[in-house]
């Protein structure tokens, strides 16, 4: 049975970059998004460097141009694109990060938005994600012109700097809740929404790769927690060495999975480590959380949840739908349904690589579909069919409603041209955007957000959730 939420409550919301206001006029953007579609809340991209946040289609050589915009790429310097206020900043070295991009000189995204949103009575969301500057395959530009911010990375159990800032180092966390409480003070807005994408230790040894973090910030967190920091990464060290000898097809005597788990529990120092870890990696979404309520009490704040996190099995133990209740007032489970078939295969790939090697593909599909409490296509179909909306989007918002347990609301996340990287990888369509729409609301769920980017979307694929808001009565 379909619920469908009071008028009053109607969230239908569209992650939308700032490049697409210059393209197509602000006006034109939100008259589209409402009168065309249905549209009440919009979720800007604000700062970022990576294109599929704040650029156009970062697809469009396998998917062509959408139905609007302008077809061409832009090359996007990233940053911000608010007007930084300076005195929000003397806590971090991050202190210029305003956009350089020439298209924005002078301009203002939240100042050119806010006001004509809410005459039109939408709302206006800040929206985002973590790691800020590289994201792999997702767009994300190569240079990044802040100076000294390579003072302030991850290191690795190798002492090498890793590829994205210590969320320990004081002045990238610090510049982080900066920038919001900036944005949350200065602009009249309506609502937060955070995501936090990083890899943990554990992700990154079954990715082949070495775990971090061991910067100097990260290590005096652990030592005053108690930890054992050397000891964790002998540890981690160990299950490196693992990692890399399972990747070259070394032969194991039981096998590679019965070998992981005996190297395991060999040496739990890096479970230890993966748990600090994982806790302070909650501390920030936490810090961000206390931080939006203390500026401005009622102002709404959500969490964007990884779709790794119902397609692996450690990620799903580790981030509980309860726990997340206690710090967002909504949670966004990502389910960019055609696009997820390539997803859930590329995070199999890992498994494969190491762990899970001696297995076929095929088995390992059905095992971990039964875990997950997935029922999608076999593995050879998954994705060229992508996932079904009636039983991914249902299940995964049913997993959600039934994991907050009243205490948030599920806002699920729909993706709407979301950037495919195989030619033949599923497409979206109308009906699945149509039957996306219903499935959340048949499952209970309370709102919908359009994903990952306004830019990319068709709208001839919107006019499928149109379709379908029309029919439950909100539009």
């Amino acid at each position: 049975m379909t619920t469908v939420p009071n008028a009053d409550e109607k969230f239908v919301g569209i992650q939308i970059s700032p490049i697409s206001f210059l393209d197509e006029g602000v006006d034109t953007v939100l008259d589209t998004l409402q009168n065309r579609v249905g549209v009440n809340v919009l979720m800007l991209g604000t700062v970022s460097w990576l294109g599929l946040k704040t650029g156009r289609s970062i697809s469009h050589a396998l998917d062509g141009w959408p139905d609007h915009g302008v077809p061409e790429p832009f090359k996007m310097k990233g940053g911000a694109y608010f007007n930084p206020d300076p005195a929000y900043y003397s806590g971090t070295f991050i202190k210029d990060f305003r956009a350089k991009d020439p298209e924005f000189e002078g301009k203002d995204i939240l100042e050119m938005v806010i006001k004509p949103a809410h005459d039109r009575g939408m709302k206006v969301f800040i929206e985002l994600m973590e790691p800020f500057f590289k994201y792999t395959g997702h767009g994300s530009t190569n240079t990044v012109e802040i100076p000294n911010l390579a003072q302030a990375m991850e290191v690795d159990i190798f002492g090498r700097l890793g590829g994205d800032p210590s969320t320990s180092h004081p002045d990238y966390r610090n510049w982080i809740l900066s920038m919001i409480e900036d944005q949350v003070r200065n602009y009249d807005i309506d609502g937060v929404m955070w995501c936090n994408e990083r890899n943990s230790p554990l992700d990154t040894l079954i990715q082949g790769d070495a775990p971090g973090d061991f910067s100097t910030h990260a290590r005096r967190e652990a030592l005053e927690r108690g930890i054992d920091v050397e000891a964790c990464r002998k540890a981690l060290l160990n299950l490196y060495d693992f990692m890399q000898e399972a990747k070259s097809g070394k032969t194991f005597a039981d096998g590679a999975f019965i070998t992981f788990i005996r190297e395991l529990l060999a040496n739990p120092e890096a479970l230890i480590w993966e748990r600090f870890w994982l806790e302070r990696n909650k501390d920030l979404d936490r810090e961000i959380y206390g931080l939006v309520k203390w500026c401005k009490p009622t102002l709404s704040f959500g969490l964007n949840v990884w779709n790794r996190n119902h397609f692996n099995i450690f990620r799903r133990a580790q981030w509980p739908w309860e726990e997340q209740t206690l710090y967002a007032d909504w949670v966004k489970p990502i389910t960019y349904q055609h696009q997820s078939g390539e997803i859930f295969a590329k995070e199999l790939s890992f498994f494969q690589k190491t762990i899970l090697r001696d297995f076929s593909p095929e088995d390992v599909t059905g095992v971990l579909y039964s875990i997950l409490g997935l029922s999608e296509a076999p593995y050879g179909e998954v994705i060229q069919k992508g996932m079904d909306p009636d039983t991914y989007v249902y299940g995964q918002c049913a997993d959600a409603v039934r994991g907050v347990n009243g205490r948030a609301k599920v806002y699920m996340g729909l993706g709407i041209d979301a950037p495919r990287v195989r030619a033949d990888q599923a497409k979206c369509t109308p009906d699945i955007a149509y039957r996306s729409v219903m499935a959340t609301y048949r499952a209970r769920g309370q709102g919908v957000v359009l994903a990952p980017n306004y830019a990319s979307m068709h709208l001839t694929n919107l006019d499928g959730v149109a379709k379908a808001l029309t029919e439950l009565g909100l539009k």
